[in-house]
């Protein structure tokens, strides 16, 4: 008989059970396990733990009498009901908690990841060719379309630019309340969904499990067809429209022409390739412009197969890291989603998306978000922590990288080359949202000071050394000396402290 095949809950897509190259046996049975433990431990949103268990029991049901879904306290106890003390394969784990459980377990064999696009061997031999310090983006990006073929018109990249990011940074229409693109796939909940909001409710009310958020009509894709069904009505009808507006923050309009696809990639109920094949044969048939293209195969085949590859690279210590020394722990507001205790209109509106859906886009998450907790100065493994717990497409190698990296510079520059914050004149040029506010983005002091304009002189002040010798922040850090209030900011932002801003 077949070894058995483990399935975690996010590679629930067909290409995790394919054979050859690393895969199962055809004929395996098939081993799913839901562990409450892991709801147990930590404080999820409640459409996050909606999502994930709805996805993995439709899953479950789809499979039928290939496998058994066993129901348990933990993953060992749910193995050992399964399998007994038989022996198991399973696919790589996304975090390192699972790899090593999986490795740690007698009869375990770990076959290779899948849903990605570059084996682990073939990036560490890249980023060890490169040093294995300062690893840019854009060169692993280039490389990786070079390998897969991936937009690319022979040696050259499609349409003569490998990045055109120059022509994706658009502000929003001026005036406009939404960019009034074609809606977003939006999925029918069933009887499952039913099912699964039955029993977090039932765990919430007698086994002490606690959710934060709202848990409303489930949004995001569950199973494989939802996922194509998405897709498709992204390419078909969204594409188009994305790139040039794809950093710019509308308050009634959240989704903009956004895909909305990275919930099904990280279930592993879409593959990457699919999704970049799928966008380059839209401009190849003229239905997409090739900024749009680009702008999308650079998320899906550039930053987040860059971002998985570092989680791995490199290694445990990193989650530790904190060059800035920020240690101050999240406040109360921020930790229950509280949108209404907030008075900054950008931060209550960008907290409410959360809040009740679990889900924002990029720029709210590193420019308002995260940069907002740089400017106080969060401890980063806490702020790492909530946006793993608070957001559907949140997984530990997602966030990792992504916020101790790139929004939190607790690296001190591994990743990027600057600290990724700002004042409230970027969030005024790229949104709609400092028109209703109390406070004013070009205020520094006063009664009407915007919380991120004073936080951005208050970061550079207090980092002041750190930063003065970075090439991509000596002009910002040298703007401190001319402002002539500066002491009076720094008094009025230390009696601020982390009250809802």
């Amino acid at each position: 008989m077949a070894t058995p095949h483990w399935l975690f809950g996010d590679q629930l897509g067909p290409h995790f059970l394919a054979a050859g190259d690393g895969g199962p046996d055809r004929a395996a049975p098939l081993v799913m396990i839901e562990a409450r433990s892991v709801f147990r431990r930590r404080r999820f949103h409640r459409a996050k733990a909606h999502l994930v268990l709805s996805a993995m029991r439709h899953r479950a049901a789809e499979l039928g009498d290939r496998v058994r879904y066993v129901r348990a306290e933990t993953y060992r106890e749910g193995l050992a009901r399964a399998v007994g003390e038989g022996a198991v394969t399973v696919h790589h784990p996304t975090s390192r908690a699972a790899l090593a459980l999986v490795s740690a377990l007698p009869d375990v064999t770990v076959l290779p990841a899948r849903g990605f696009l570059v084996p682990h061997e073939d990036f560490r031999a890249w980023a060890d060719g490169h040093g294995g310090q300062r690893l840019r983006q854009e060169d692993f990006y280039r490389w990786v379309r070079r390998g897969h073929g991936i937009l690319m018109d022979g040696a050259a990249p499609a349409g003569g630019r490998w990045n055109h990011d120059h022509d994706n940074r658009e502000p929003p229409p001026k005036g406009a309340r939404t960019l009034g693109a074609p809606a977003p796939y939006r999925p029918r909940e069933d009887e499952v969904d039913e099912e699964v909001r039955h029993d977090l409710d039932r765990w919430e009310r007698e086994d002490g499990v606690r959710f934060v958020g709202r848990d409303g009509p489930r949004l995001f894709p569950a199973t494989r067809r939802e996922a194509l069904a998405a897709l498709n009505r992204f390419v078909e009808r969204r594409l188009a429209g994305f790139g040039p507006y794809e950093d710019a923050v509308l308050t009634a309009d959240p989704v903009l022409s956004h895909s909305l696809l990275s919930s099904s990639l990280n279930l592993g109920l879409l593959d990457p390739l699919e999704c970049v094949a799928r966008a380059e044969s839209a401009w190849r048939a003229g239905t997409a412009p090739v900024n749009s293209v680009e702008g999308f195969v650079r998320q899906v085949a550039g930053w987040r197969e860059y971002v998985w590859q570092l989680y791995w690279y490199f290694g445990e210590d990193y989650r530790r890291r904190n060059a800035l020394g920020h240690r101050a722990p999240l406040p109360e507001w921020f930790l229950e989603l509280d949108a209404d205790a907030v008075t900054a209109h950008c931060l209550a509106t960008v907290l409410a998306q959360v809040r009740d859906t679990g889900w924002t886009h990029h720029i709210p998450r590193l420019m308002l978000l995260g940069s907002h907790a740089l400017q106080r100065g969060w401890d980063p493994a806490a702020v790492t922590d909530w946006f793993h717990r608070c957001f559907v497409d949140g997984y530990d190698w997602v966030m990792l990288p992504n916020v101790v990296g790139m929004s939190q510079y607790a690296d001190g520059g591994r990743m990027t080359t600057k600290p990724y914050t700002s004042g409230g004149a970027y969030v005024h040029r790229m949104s709609d949202l400092c028109g209703p506010c109390a406070y004013r983005p070009t205020d520094r002091v006063g009664d009407r000071a915007c919380p991120f304009t004073a936080g951005y002189w208050s970061f550079l002040h207090r980092h002041r050394a750190r930063l003065a010798d970075n090439p991509r922040m000596a002009r910002a850090v040298q703007g401190l000396d001319r402002l002539h209030d500066l002491d009076e900011l720094l008094r009025e932002e230390k009696r601020r402290g982390d009250g809802p801003p």
